[in-house]
């Protein structure tokens, strides 16, 4: 019987039926970028949850002059140092989904479990970008900026302070490099990326040194960049925390944090009271920032993001006709 139909007193309104849907509603999920600049090569390495992967690394190699004084000359050889760090898997994501027989019949869903699946990995997708973006804690001290008040004036210019505090820590992207072709789109040119929030974004396309991809020949960057600025790829995330108007400005190249991650278990299994179907799965993880100085970061005041829009009714903030305050 449809509700709908008696509140509007049609006839017949008692046998008049509801119908649902077999197309169910847009979600709107926060987005994410977490997993297109972390490295994923040491991910085969590892697949349990508490399981540690021993990351090496080997220590510089000291060059000297040569020559053939009989005295002086020759060469000096070095015994070679190597290090590790430890990439652990303790993170641990679960989901549990009772799908009712009545449901699964009554619903006019095709294959309800794989669209309930869908979602609880959209759910995982979003504590993994989290949990990613949370490096910026870990960064060196010697490459962040705090309380920068962020507008379109000065917006390029703190771009450009992220790209030379990486340039001048050697974090370079390599177009070739195995962890960056992994994280690619396609084609496009290698750079460093920066990771920004919607509110960053609103105040930096307001500047008029931004230059969005399709203006620079429609090059294919990553997926989900909106262009480039700076030398930086440019990707937009709203995971990123904010606190009182301020938020984390993150930039830095793929090799900079591992990250290892695995759906450990998906199974179902008919419930034991009622009919329908329990479907539960588990995801572990884990990650580290192997190069911190591969990374940079920057805290600013968002607050000019609205400062355009007059609130009052009055239309754009822009200023006076004559160009004045």
């Amino acid at each position: 019987m449809s509700t709908n139909a008696q509140t509007l007193k049609r006839q017949g309104a008692a046998i008049i039926p509801e119908v649902w849907s077999v197309t169910l509603n847009k979600c709107l999920d926060k987005s994410g970028v977490g997993m297109k600049i972390v490295n994923r090569i040491h991910e085969k390495d590892s697949c349990q949850y508490g399981d540690t992967v021993n990351i090496g690394e080997l220590g510089d190699v000291t060059i000297s002059d040569y020559s053939e004084d009989a005295s002086t000359g020759g060469v000096t050889y070095q015994r070679v140092d190597a290090k590790s760090q430890q990439l652990k898997l303790d993170q641990s994501k679960a989901f549990g989904i009772f799908i009712s027989d009545i449901t699964a019949q009554q619903s006019n869903q095709q294959n309800l479990q794989a669209k309930f699946e869908a979602r609880a990995r959209t759910a995982i997708d979003l504590a993994k970008d989290t949990f990613i973006l949370s490096a910026f804690s870990e960064i060196d001290e010697n490459n962040k900026l705090d309380n920068v008040v962020l507008t379109p004036e000065n917006a390029y210019k703190c771009l450009v302070w992220l790209s030379k505090t990486l340039k001048n820590n050697n974090a370079i992207q390599v177009k070739n490099d195995q962890v960056f072709k992994s994280n690619q789109a396609g084609g496009g040119e290698a750079m460093p990326y920066v990771i920004i929030n919607p509110d960053v974004e609103a105040i930096l396309l307001q500047s008029p040194d931004f230059i969005h991809a399709t203006q620079a020949g429609d090059r294919v960057l990553r997926e989900g960049s909106i262009g480039t600025i700076a030398g930086l790829d440019v990707l937009v995330s709203t995971n990123l925390p904010t606190v009182s108007g301020k938020v984390n400005i993150m930039a830095g190249i793929n090799d900079a944090i591992a990250y290892a991650g695995n759906i450990s278990q998906i199974e179902s299994l008919r419930d034991d009271r009622f009919f329908g179907t329990n479907v539960r799965g588990l995801y572990v993880y884990g990650k580290k920032v192997v190069l911190p100085k591969a990374l940079a970061g920057m805290t600013v005041d968002v607050s000019a993001a609205d400062s355009f829009v007059d609130t009052t009714g009055g239309g754009t903030d822009s200023g006076d006709s004559d160009g004045t305050e």
